[in-house]
């Protein structure tokens, strides 16, 4: 491993490190790049126009279709074509700024035209989380959003599939699209019929009233109380971040058009925003991957990229175990991985060092280099990435340095060298839709966003080494004893000390003596380490198996002894059975968990961590 953390970085033009840094008398700071933001589209349709005339022939996206699975492909002359089409078709049943458009499904082909087309037509795109209407039981997420943003057109990719949130919505008078299959006993207009729509003039129109501040699109996330708030992102908003990343990494004008092989959920802002339009910027091809870095799901992944060789490629950690463990395998299927790949980007959770050291190891067995590993730093407010680690990084960890255009205010938070970090930027929305509390609240007096994240330096002195995640300062509690408890660092440490037993985990709790944590356990890992390769034993008996137990306390037992004090110690843990609720706003649409929601819904389990129990476990 030495001798691979010595080879060097595969060469990619980055921007340099050039950040102010001002300190103020109330003890906060003030960090900003002095690169000056370039000029930037002024709405994402132009990207797609742009490409569409010089480089009409050039899939765009790609996407498996039909009972062989084939690859079905659109050019950018062709999306142009139907966007055009779909957008006279809004056009013509009186959809605009105040009229807008709900999408249910997952990634497809149809979903990206009707995005582009919705914002040509100048109505915001509303995509909402399949797990919304799929995996709810109730739809109240569902039906929350729905009567927060009252469409006039609600977009199902199988009406069959979604035929239970549809029956969960008062459609009186609303639009329903649908693709491949109608929705049993309801009213729908195949989107054949809107495609088939002849364009006129009026979509050139549309396409020029459209400014800066007009809404591009409605994105949710959820707050401490689960209910979805929906972000407005601006169309200036989402360009001026595209633009920010083509800055951090710079393209040559000899360098082919970048290749992408996307899973990230275009409901969230990340995939939505960063990825899906970040390539479209590029003049890129996506190819959406119907895989998820899930057990199960994953190997629809393996199976594209055995024919598709990204040039960057972009995943959670989970999602970076199973890929590693699978090229470990497999020399052909690597080589075909990093035939052209330049960059590797992870978000989501911090990266494990075993997992970036073997996928370091494998990419200078396959290329020679080191690949650079990237992330960034933001959120839906943020359209989406606010800092970025835009250079070839020794370690993994960091949320690197704020973008040209983007001013961050560090305030003193807890710890020494510890700052809840603040915003000012472009990129910042305007608000929450219909909710100008939580708009005022969301704000310091000098408009900042507060988003509620800490961070410190990596080096005090060297503001120019970047900044690194440390906690969300709205989670962080005291135990008894005083003792602050950085509830964000303290879980994701135990969640790698505890690989790959712990999913996930809650920290537990507030006025309490000591740490306690209540995990969601990685059955299918626990199932290998306890050898039940039959799925013989049940979830319950998995989890009181000797060999899960002991490698969950033997991993947290060593966390505890390079721990700095109680605060970061965990005494006990209790695993559970049931997996996160989405009714219960337990995990978010993002596929996070909620801290706050959990502990609440569950304060049977927290009592029980602390008093006893035969399935509590005492860590050393």
């Amino acid at each position: 491993m030495d001798s691979v953390m010595q080879t060097p970085f595969k060469p990619v033009d980055f921007l340099s490190r050039d950040v102010r840094l001002d300190r103020r008398p109330d003890g906060s700071l003030l960090l900003q790049s002095n690169h000056r933001l370039k000029p930037y589209e002024r709405h994402v349709p132009a990207l797609l126009a742009k490409w569409a005339a010089e480089a009409p022939d050039r899939v765009w996206l790609a996407q498996r279709r039909g009972p062989s699975r084939d690859w079905h492909k659109v050019t950018y002359g062709e999306a142009k074509a139907q966007v055009d089409a779909v957008t006279q078709a809004l056009l013509d049943r009186g959809f605009g700024p105040d009229r807008a458009v709900m999408i249910l499904s997952s990634n497809s082909i149809e979903f990206a035209l009707l995005m582009m087309a919705a914002m040509q037509a100048r109505a915001p795109v509303a995509p909402v989380s399949p797990a919304y209407s799929v995996m709810s039981q109730d739809h109240a997420k569902l039906r929350y959003v729905y009567d927060l943003i009252k469409p006039g057109l609600v977009f199902v990719q199988n009406g069959e599939i979604y035929a239970g949130a549809l029956a969960a919505l008062d459609l009186d008078g609303v639009l329903v699209v649908h693709v491949d299959k109608a929705p049993p006993q309801r009213q729908s207009l195949p989107w054949s019929e809107l495609i088939a729509t002849r364009p006129t003039e009026a979509v050139a129109h549309s396409i020029a009233a459209i400014d800066a501040k007009t809404i591009g699109k409605f994105l949710f996330t959820s707050g401490s109380t689960g209910m979805p708030k929906a972000v407005i992102n601006t169309q200036e908003m989402m360009c001026a971040n595209i633009a920010m990343a083509q800055m951090g990494r710079t393209r040559a004008s000899d360098e082919p058009p970048p290749v992408s092989l996307d899973w990230l959920p275009w409901n969230h802002t990340m995939g939505g925003n960063a990825t899906f339009q970040g390539n479209l910027a590029e003049g890129g091809t996506t190819w959406i991957d119907d895989g998820k870095p899930l057990p199960g799901l994953f190997e629809e992944t393996l199976r594209n990229l055995r024919e598709i060789s990204p040039t960057s490629f972009a995943n959670v950690p989970a999602g970076y175990a199973m890929l590693a463990t699978a090229l470990e395998k497999d020399d052909a299927l690597a080589g075909k991985f990093f035939a052209n790949l330049n960059s590797l980007i992870y978000g989501g959770a911090t990266l494990p060092n075993d997992l970036y050291e073997r996928m370091e190891a494998l990419a200078v067995k396959h290329t020679g280099y080191r690949l650079p590993f990237l992330t960034g730093w933001g959120a839906t407010e943020t359209a989406p990435t606010a800092t970025s680690v835009h250079w070839a990084s020794e370690r993994v960890g960091l949320i690197g340095l704020p973008y040209p255009g983007v001013q961050l205010k560090l305030v003193p938070a807890g710890e020494e060298g510890r700052y809840e970090v603040r915003l000012r930027s472009v990129i910042v929305t305007p608000g929450y839709y219909k909710r100008p509390d939580l708009t005022a609240a969301a704000f310091d007096e000098e408009g900042f966003y507060k988003i509620g994240d800490a961070a410190r330096f990596v080096d005090p002195a060297d503001p120019n080494q970047g900044l690194i995640f440390d906690g969300r300062v709205v989670e962080d509690f005291k135990l008894t004893s005083g003792t602050f408890v950085l509830v964000g660092t303290l879980r994701a440490n135990a969640i790698a000390a505890a690989s790959p037993v712990l999913q996930d985990a809650v920290v537990c709790a507030p006025d309490h003596d000591y740490i306690g944590l209540l995990g969601f356990p990685n059955v299918a890992a626990c199932r290998r380490i306890a050898g039940d390769g039959g799925n013989a034993l049940s979830v319950a008996q998995l989890l009181e198996h000797p060999a899960v137990v002991e490698t969950l306390k033997g991993g947290l037992a060593r966390m505890n002894a390079e721990g700095r004090g109680s605060s970061m110690r965990v005494r006990r843990v209790i695993l559970m059975e049931e997996p996160p609720s989405v009714d219960g706003h337990e995990i978010t649409d993002k596929g996070y968990i909620n801290q706050r929601a959990t502990l609440q819904r569950r304060k049977a389990l927290v009592e029980r961590l602390y008093t006893g129990g035969a399935d509590v476990i005492e860590i050393d």
